[in-house]
């Protein structure tokens, strides 16, 4: 045989041979084919998988399955409060600022929007043949953990203090972000970090949070129950920490028996990132000798997704006889389940889900959606003497501060990129284009770099001014998930103390020396000692972090656009020495709901522009018996001259009950009413919004005896209205 003939003949195997490969990798698979069902798609797959190949599908980096035509797949997104690390897309507040807006069809709406973008990009991604991190539709959101202490540096994160206004709005993200399609979910959602988890962040690898029954049945689970039985959430991500001793990520009581058996939750359940190596690793847990012995542990609690690389101990522990592939699959039935139902390893053209363009990202909608969350979330807490709103006609303004120009510190944490963020700075200016608007940074926002005769330049270039709108606080450069800041006041994201940092109280001590209108605007993503602003400040308003439309929001509320209405979603307390130790995870002393003392600002707290007056205050019966429904009648008049929203809220006590809670929400509804109209509401209170936790029976029950329903316009007993009601 010629050479040329031999090149000839080795050309033609390697075609053949590549043709062979395209046809095995295109060939039209059972598991491919959408008119079987669910059940028999997921089996065919599983089996045509070897050990290996499952164990790989087991960790949030799967890689390809070439001969099956499957391609990578990296489960980690993010969606905080927009479609996270990921390019381009809109920035909306913080999830406590959402909170804050206590509107939890807002927020429904808001996370619609959210997996729009979400689709959007990952089709892009799709076409692209980009499969890397941040690429896919199953997203690490939402965290609602319960905000127990102020120093938890990932507070932010949560939506607040209470059990049922996290859960409330924790099942509006869910919905949100996995649309209401019977074939297919838009993207899976997250319920994280299950459970008892909420600082310090600099123990968490090593942390065993021991907790009683009730405060675990009270404050710690029931969020996650609502999420899981009222939400359909397809995952639920185990903390780093212990729980009674065992890793959460291997804990047999919280995943077996409390999630599976008694919840029904039959979907998948992901590590949080690192968390297997935190049971045998050193300086974390030390539960478990090696990779192998946590992982296997691990997957028999039920954790079928691991964040990182001890699973790949798994395959020579099948191999040992340690654990069963059968086992594997119990997880992998779970895992593809949920990939099948995103529509994934068959058309797109099956998927309604596909066809929304990209155009959408960071479209105008969701730019003005940004911009009405950012109004809601908005809190007035001081407003004396009519301060605000002010007057546009003003002739010359100071904005200073180390937040008032910064772009970044809105974002938060787990964010995305904008195509532009208005600080508070610019929209000020916007907001007066022919008003002489003078900017001084005047301090950063801890230490104490600045010298007297710094902070007397500050003073002297804006004495001159009419109005002095400081803006400061704190910033997610500063508190945030396990950092490695730690200076005055903070310690590795969390905060060591609630106190605004001195350099800025020393700032606001001087300008308070001008005797000019002064209007305090705070940033943080939790509640801050603001004793001093209290003092010194003739208006405060709590911005949070409000995302890219946070500066507009904020000059809108300054100048009387746009009347505030948002609620503080946790205390502010007076000091640190109101709360128990950091690490003390009962609740006793913690929260409005079981704080004795008198806090700064209570839980459920915030001004208006105008006023509101409750009137008709009445229930649709006296008493009723388990299983039963009970209406709230309340007349609502805006009795001020400008239109506005008020949050009517509802809390209960058990009357019995001398250790729970001293009250408890257990239903809120924000409502528009315009000046000098009244709003008739009817709130309905199910049997299950008089759920307290049964002591002889060891779960949450609804007890007989006499209840104290509360209704008003925060916590504060002040501003309540009592009704006595019997369960019998």
């Amino acid at each position: 045989m010629s050479k040329r003939m031999k090149r000839s003949f080795l050309l033609l195997c390697f075609l053949l041979n590549v043709c062979f490969l395209l046809a095995q990798t295109n060939r039209q698979y059972p598991f491919k084919d959408p008119s079987l069902s669910l059940e028999e798609r997921i089996k065919d797959l599983l089996d045509r998988l070897t050990l290996e190949e499952k164990v790989s599908q087991m960790m949030n980096q799967t890689p390809a399955i070439e001969r099956l035509g499957i391609p990578p797949y990296d489960w980690w997104n993010e969606a905080l409060h927009g479609v996270a690390r990921s390019g381009l897309a809109t920035v909306f507040p913080q999830a406590i600022a959402l909170s804050a807006t206590f509107d939890d069809q807002a927020v429904y709406e808001t996370f619609t929007m959210v997996s729009d973008e979400a689709r959007a990009k990952y089709h892009n991604y799709q076409r692209k043949k980009e499969y890397g991190r941040y690429t896919g539709m199953t997203f690490w959101t939402t965290n609602i953990n319960i905000f127990r202490d102020p120093r938890w540096g990932r507070g932010m994160e949560t939506y607040g203090e209470d059990p049922y206004l996290t859960g409330r709005m924790g099942v509006a993200v869910v919905k949100g972000l996995q649309g209401e399609n019977p074939n297919y979910f838009k993207s899976l959602a997250c319920a994280k970090h299950y459970a008892v988890h909420s600082g310090p962040e600099w123990n968490r690898h090593e942390y065993d949070a021991r907790v009683s029954a009730r405060d675990l049945r009270e404050t710690y689970l029931p969020a996650f129950e609502r999420l899981v039985k009222e939400g359909n959430v397809q995952q639920v991500m185990c903390a780093y920490n212990r729980f009674d001793g065992a890793p959460c990520c291997g804990n047999k009581i919280l995943l077996n028996d409390i999630l599976r058996s008694e919840w029904g939750y039959d979907a998948v359940v992901v590590s949080d990132c690192g968390a297997i190596d935190d049971f045998w690793r050193d300086g974390a847990h030390q539960t478990h000798p090696d990779a192998t012995y946590a992982s296997v542990s691990a997957v028999r609690a039920g954790t079928d997704l691991e964040c990182g690389q001890s699973y790949t101990a798994i395959l020579e522990a099948v191999k040992a006889g340690r654990i069963s592939e059968n086992e594997l699959d119990e997880s992998l039935h779970r895992l593809f389940k949920g990939r099948f139902k995103l529509g994934m390893f068959g058309s797109d053209e099956l998927v309604p889900w596909s066809r929304i363009p990209y155009e959408v990202v960071d479209c105008e909608k969701h730019k003005q959606k940004a911009l009405e969350m950012a109004r809601k979330s908005m809190v007035l807490l001081k407003n004396s003497n009519h301060t605000l709103p002010l007057s546009k006609s003003i002739r010359k303004i100071a904005v200073i501060g180390p937040n008032a120009n910064d772009s970044v510190m809105l974002w938060a944490n787990y964010n995305g990129f904008p195509s532009k963020t208005i600080t508070i700075l610019q929209g000020i200016q916007n907001k007066l284009p022919n008003t002489q608007v003078i900017y001084e940074k005047g301090c950063e926002l801890v230490g104490d770099s600045v010298s007297k005769a710094g902070f007397d330049e500050t003073v002297q270039n804006v004495k001159d001014a009419d109005v002095l709108i400081f803006a400061g606080g704190i910033s997610p450069s500063l508190e945030g998930e396990e950092m490695s800041v730690k200076v005055d006041g903070f310690r590795q994201g969390d905060r060591t103390n609630l106190e605004l940092p001195a350099t800025q109280q020393r700032l606001l001590r001087e300008l308070k020396k001008l005797n000019k209108p002064l209007i305090y605007v705070q940033c943080s993503g939790s509640a801050v000692a603001i004793n001093l602003a209290e003092e010194q400040a003739d208006a405060i308003v709590q911005a949070w972090y409000g995302g890219q439309a946070a500066g507009t929001a904020i000059a809108d509320v300054l100048f009387g656009d746009y009347n505030p209405a948002g609620r503080l979603p946790v205390t502010f307390y007076k000091s640190i020495a109101q709360l128990p130790d950091f690490e003390d995870y009962s609740m006793k002393g913690r929260t409005y709901r079981y704080l004795q003392e008198k806090p700064l600002y209570p839980f459920g707290y915030g001004l208006s522009y105008t006023s509101f007056q409750y009137s008709d205050v009445s229930l649709s019966r006296n008493s009723m018996k388990t299983g039963e429904a009970v209406d709230l009648h309340v007349s609502l008049r805006n009795t001020g001259k400008m239109g506005g929203d008020e949050v009517v809220q509802v809390y209960i006590k058990n009357k019995a009950d001398k250790d729970g809670p001293v009250k408890t929400l257990r239903a809120f509804r924000r409502v528009n009413v315009k000046a000098g109209s009244t709003s008739d509401l009817c709130i309905s209170l199910p049997s299950e919004a008089f759920e307290w936790y049964n002591e002889a029976k060891q779960r949450m029950d609804v007890l007989p005896g006499k209840y104290v329903i509360y209704v008003g316009s925060s916590s504060a007993e002040k501003n309540l209205t009592q009704l006595s009601f019997l369960i019998h």
